[in-house]
């Protein structure tokens, strides 16, 4: 074989190896670009989440409280069955409203009628002895007088007139005492209000246990009472609040916080203000709380006695109370952070202290600062350091309502 044939049959081999290995190192190589690619790509390519946040809430807050109490009538009066005997009838419809002086019971009469007729008959006994004695001394005083008879019998006649009269009026008294039992058989309503059901019906025997000696009640309730306690460190915490607050409380305008408001048990609050009018003389030792009275208006009688309401009321002013909504605080083993948004819209998680809670809001006490901006929702999907597209929103009302 010529040399020029062997020289090109060696340089097509040469060549060919050289294009398989420069093949292999192309195909690593264009798989190193593809894998730097799309990484490059997923790197670039992940969206920033559209976060809701708030700016914290910075006003004048006025703290309330809330007690659990128990409603009752402005007056609640028994009906007592003064004296003993058959519950002869009912004058009343159970559950309306009665008049004062409005006859309610009934009591068998006859009984008390005969004790009457027998101390006027006692009563006119003892008349007729005064009437003899009177007489007897009439006639003996002008024989004393000239000594026909003796003085003594002067004197027994004097004390027979003067045993006689106060036999009279013993009498006397025990008659009208017998007329008082009379009357007692005869029970009247002693204000007007709304009355309850019986305990006794006709034909019971009231009056001595173990029947009924409470027959019913009426409450006045044009103004409903409601009694509360709060406990010792409560009352010493509310004494000094009002002694250093009172210009303030002075400054609230009406129809704000101005009067205790009452809730009822199904939220709705009492559309009448009330006002404390009573503290108890002490702090009870058995409890250690101390009981309040609370009276409120109550137009269409909407309320009844022992009902179970809150008395809210304010316990605190703050002038520049700082605020976030409840949902913008998680808590991890009693202690509370929100989710601070930054300069760069990273978030960085923000240890807070928190005060009383402020209708929907909690009053922060440390931690955050008037023009801080924290995420409102969907704590569950974010975490420190991540970078989010803050969406601010207000703080909606009904969370402040």
């Amino acid at each position: 074989m010529p040399k020029f044939t062997r020289f090109l049959i060696r340089s097509d081999l040469l060549f060919n190896q050289f294009l398989s290995k420069m093949g292999r190192v192309t195909f690593i190589l264009l798989i190193v670009s593809l894998f730097l690619s799309c990484s490059h790509k997923q790197q670039t390519g992940a969206p920033v989440p559209d976060i809701p946040v708030v700016k914290v809430l910075q006003k004048k807050v006025s703290v309330q409280e809330e007690f659990v109490g128990q409603t009752y009538g402005f007056f609640d009066i028994s009906i007592r069955a003064r004296v003993d005997g058959f519950l002869e009838g009912l004058y009343f419809r159970e559950g309306t409203q009665v008049k004062k002086g409005q006859l309610l019971y009934k009591i068998d009469p006859q009984p008390f009628e005969a004790q009457v007729a027998q101390a006027r008959s006692i009563v006119a006994e003892a008349k007729t002895r005064l009437t003899k004695a009177e007489s007897d001394l009439k006639r003996i005083k002008p024989l004393a007088e000239i000594n026909a008879v003796s003085q003594r019998d002067l004197d027994a006649a004097v004390a027979q007139r003067d045993a006689a009269k106060a036999s009279v009026d013993a009498s006397k008294a025990a008659l009208r005492q017998s007329q008082i039992q009379l009357g007692y058989t005869k029970i009247y309503a002693p204000i007007t209000g709304l009355i309850g059901r019986s305990e006794a019906q006709q034909g019971d025997y009231v009056g001595r246990a173990p029947n009924p000696v409470v027959l019913n009640t009426v409450s006045e309730i044009d103004t409903i009472n409601v009694r509360f306690s709060i406990t010792e460190n409560e009352y010493l915490r509310l004494r000094r609040f009002l002694r250093d607050n009172k210009e303030k409380l002075d400054s609230i305008p009406a129809g704000g916080n101005s009067g205790l408001q009452l809730i009822l048990s199904d939220g709705s609050v009492h559309e009448e203000k009330g006002y404390l009018d009573f503290a108890d003389r002490q702090i009870d030792p058995s409890t250690g709380t101390l009981l309040l009275q609370a009276s409120f208006p109550n137009p269409g009688h909407i309320l009844r006695p022992g009902q179970f309401a809150k008395v809210r009321g304010t316990v605190d002013i703050i002038p520049d109370a700082i605020l976030v909504p409840t949902r913008c605080i998680a808590e991890i083993q009693g202690k509370k952070y929100v989710y601070k948004v930054q300069e760069d819209h990273t978030l960085i998680q923000q240890s807070i202290r928190t005060g009383r809670k402020h209708k929907g809001l909690y009053i922060v006490t440390e931690g955050l600062q008037p023009d801080d901006e924290v995420v409102f929702e969907g704590l569950q999907k974010i975490s420190t350091g991540m970078k989010i597209n803050p969406e601010v929103q207000e703080i909606p009302d009904k969370l402040k309502n």
